[in-house]
């Protein structure tokens, strides 16, 4: 299996967090599948700890040297991810997920047939089969 860590599945999954549920460590600790992070997720690490150094200890850099440590694979945003962004619609009725980082993981899993590892429970409102919520 090919998977994508979300932004805070990836900070979990390498600061060994115990937030992190145990199908999402089985997951990624099988080594038979591919773990990704994307390019969003650093993107997204580096505004917040910019923003608030206090709460979001680590930055880019340090998570992006972690997670390559661990074996993690960092995605590119790439043209076919940003094209794909129209086909994402929404659960009509279910409350407003603003986050242009999720978006964009979703479109790189849909495009490149990955799946999506989240904890947000906002994700699975897109209805996309490459979401999974752990």
């Amino acid at each position: 299996m090919r998977l994508l860590l979300d932004t805070h599945i990836l900070i979990w999954a390498i600061s060994d967090d115990p937030r992190l549920s145990p199908a999402a460590r089985s997951l990624i600790e099988d080594r038979s599948n591919l773990v990704l992070y994307s390019s969003a997720a650093l993107w997204e690490i580096e505004i917040k700890h910019n923003a608030h150094p206090d709460r979001m200890l680590c930055d880019a850099a340090q998570i992006s040297h972690f997670a390559r440590e661990s074996g993690f694979q960092c995605l590119q945003i790439a043209e076919r991810h940003v094209l794909v962004l129209p086909s994402l619609s929404y659960k009509e009725g279910a409350r407003p997920h603003n986050d242009p980082f999720d978006r964009i993981m979703i479109c790189q899993a849909k495009v490149d047939g990955l799946v999506l590892l989240t904890h947000d429970a906002l994700i699975p409102n897109y209805g996309e089969p490459c979401v999974q919520f752990v």
